[in-house]
């Protein structure tokens, strides 16, 4: 039995328990040792009931004094357990469907109780804790507390991990002993049985000190690889002599000194042999369409086709109307590829394209299908790109020999996570809103105040102005506790009758989406009820009001993307976040809302509220998750890793050495066997 082992070899693991073991994507004995504690019972640490707080994760020793069962003995009774320990104040053990344990624990005998305390008008409980009897669990002083799934046991998983632990050698490592003793690291082995049964706090922080070291490492590793291929890749270079000052000229507005930076560094890109793949950033309104623009008509002057994805029908449209209203005068055509073409409309614009007749096409991910033929692509210009799958950007790259690539988003990363996400990427940024953009003034409300935001609302449709409502869900679910599109509707239906009201969601027809936000972008409604669905849409500068309900459910980045949708135009805007929890993370995110406009700051918290994972879901971009490292809590670990990732892939850029073949084996199983990253 090795690490690539399948669970099965472990004893006590069967088929049904290997199959709750897949719910938590653990398949081999390496997947279980990855699958690492949440957190952790200290058993030195046993704490009195009575000094206990609310929401505190606590162990507790005491005797059973009293066990009841309650409601149907045939349908999920409940076990009430209570729990003695001298100190004066007696805690209730809640255990649902509960009849199952009312034998196995007996009163008057002492136990261990782990779990969340919750303290209301004076009684304590714990709902579901983990327990034990004597030493059940073995000898260590702090034991490992895992993620579960329904079936399985905590003493099951530290059971099989231990058995697992036995086929880590003491001397097994894959990282070069020269970077072990620069970086003061400590083995392998040592750090995974540290991190799942630490002997002692010391052992711990070395112990996960050394992992966070390894994601980070085996991460850049990656990246740096793909990116080494990807600066040697020859590509079109653009003349020199031919410039876009007169495309520049013809703007009705002039260029920020952020804009024109930008241009500077796509110019120089442009003109060079090596192909470009710059990611361009930049906030809500900082006029990313104009640099995409101005790099496009470049193109086209230097003989060169270019083109122009985006992640919805209805944004395309918008950029194909807009482009092809400000090249005509130069003699550009400019030509649209979609969905929603006949089949005959889509045949001609082929046709076009292949003849080189198009100089620039605008279309969705319809660009990206195999009977889309060029004549000469020399720029791919890839808008909100996060909306597209991990394969379309570099497919729609493939569409000609080494084209120039530029990807543009307007959802701000602070620059620590875009070098993570990006890493492939030059990265340009636009930091500069252009003079006379409305600043939306933002205002938190709980539940009572949604009558003023409606009547704000009122107000606003009567002066002629459109609104939107966003809602976290479509339809009502018990489980999740917050309001739905569906619902707000129907009120909203109600109440402003008088008024055009509409629904968008998700799960309606591209087709049908398209026709709301398109009778909305023209007037046609008045108040817009959606999903998040709104977050990458069009430009509706008569849109002055948005009301987030359930705010707290929405990260950061995602309510300023939101709220980018509203003060596009003269008028004064307003956004209104309904708080549906009084909580202190709410009420401080809500906070940060009213207090910035600046994208990039919103998204700096956002990341140390809720780390990277979820402001930007890695998965979707072809990179790893990230189990233990934290790009905002752990930047001395990310800056020490990345040091080391330079000096290995300076000495031997495809880890072909001897010395780095284990390292080479470890960062192709972190990348799923393929080091072709697709950002």
């Amino acid at each position: 039995m090795d690490l690539s082992s399948s669970v099965t070899e472990i004893k006590g693991v069967g088929s049904k328990k290997a199959e709750l073991l897949e719910k938590l994507n653990i398949f081999s004995l390496n997947d279980l040792l990855a699958h690492y504690p949440r957190t952790y019972q200290d058993r030195t640490n046993i704490r009195r009931i009575r000094e206990l707080s609310n929401g505190e994760e606590a162990l507790i020793s005491g005797r059973v004094l009293r066990s009841v069962l309650t409601g149907n003995p045939y349908k999920k009774p409940v076990l009430h357990i209570l729990i003695g320990d001298g100190s004066g104040i007696n805690l209730e053990v809640i255990f649902f469907n509960g009849k199952w344990l009312k034998d196995s624990i007996k009163i008057g005998e002492e136990y261990s109780f782990f779990g969340r305390a919750e303290i209301k008008y004076g009684k304590y409980s714990m709902l579901h804790p983990e327990y034990s009897k004597g030493d059940a669990e073995g000898s260590e002083a702090i034991l490992p507390i895992y993620p579960l799934t329904e079936g399985l046991r905590q003493s099951d998983l530290r059971k099989w991990v231990r058995e697992a632990l036995k086929t880590v050698a003491d001397d097994e490592e894959y990282l070069p002993e020269w970077l072990i003793k620069k970086y003061n690291l400590c083995a392998h082995g040592y750090a995974l049985r540290n991190l799942h049964f630490p002997n002692d706090r010391q052992s711990f922080a070395e112990a996960k000190y050394r992992l966070i070291f390894d994601e980070l490492l085996m991460l850049q590793l990656g990246i740096m690889i793909v990116r080494e291929d990807e600066s040697h890749e020859k590509g079109i270079a653009f003349s020199k002599e031919k410039s876009a000052d007169e495309f520049v000229a013809s703007l009705p507005y002039s260029l920020t000194g952020a804009q024109s930076r930008v241009i500077g560094e796509i110019m120089n890109d442009l003109e060079s042999t090596k192909a470009m793949n710059r990611l361009v950033q930049g906030d809500v309104g900082s006029g990313k369409t104009a640099v995409a623009e101005i790099a496009l008509f470049k193109a086209v002057k230097c003989g060169y086709q270019g083109a122009m994805m985006a992640p919805t029908e209805i944004l395309a449209k918008q950029h194909f109307a807009e482009m092809k209203r400000i090249f005509e005068p130069f003699g550009i055509n400019v030509d649209f590829l979609g969905g929603n073409l006949t089949a005959k409309e889509r045949r001609a614009a082929l046709a076009r394209l292949a003849a080189g007749e198009t100089d620039i096409i605008v279309g969705t991910h319809a660009l990206v299908q195999p009977d889309v033929k060029f004549a000469n692509v020399g720029l791919v210009i890839t808008d909100e790109q996060h909306r597209f799958g991990v394969n379309q950007r570099k497919l729609l790259t493939e569409k000609g020999d080494s084209p120039n690539r530029l990807v543009m988003t307007a959802t701000p990363i602070p620059r620590t996570l875009a070098v993570i996400l990006y890493g492939d990427l030059d990265i340009s940024i636009i930091d500069e809103l252009p003079p006379g953009r409305q600043k939306v003034t933002t205002k938190a409300v709980t539940e009572n105040g949604r009558i003023k935001a409606y009547e704000l609302m009122r107000s606003e449709v009567k002066n002629g102005r459109q609104c939107y409502i966003v809602a976290p869900l479509i339809e009502d679910s018990e489980s999740y506790g917050a309001r739905s599109a569906e619902s707000i509707y129907e009120e909203v239906k109600t109440g402003f009758s008088d008024m055009r009201v509409s629904l968008l969601h998700g799960a309606m027809k591209q087709a049908e989406k398209d026709d709301i936000m398109g009778r909305f972008a023209s007037g046609e409604i008045d108040i817009l009820i959606s999903t998040v669905v709104i977050e990458v849409g069009i430009n509706v500068p008569n849109a002055t009001v948005m009301i987030i309900e359930n705010s707290e459910r929405f990260g950061l980045a995602q309510l300023h993307q939101l709220r980018g949708r509203i003060g596009r135009g003269s008028h004064k805007s307003y956004c209104v976040l309904v708080l549906g929890s009084d909580g202190e993370i709410a009420r401080e995110r809500a906070k940060i809302m009213c207090e910035s406009s600046d994208g990039f700051y919103i998204s700096e918290q956002d990341l140390k509220l809720r780390g990277p994972g979820e402001i930007f879901g890695t998965r979707q971009h072809g990179l790893p998750d990230m189990k233990l490292a934290d790009m905002a809590r752990h930047s001395k670990i990310l800056a020490a890793s990345q040091s080391a990732a330079k000096e290995i892939i300076g000495s031997d850029k495809k880890l072909e050495k001897a010395e780095n073949s284990a390292l080479a084996d470890a960062v192709r199983r972190l990348f799923g066997g393929s080091l072709e990253l697709q950002l």
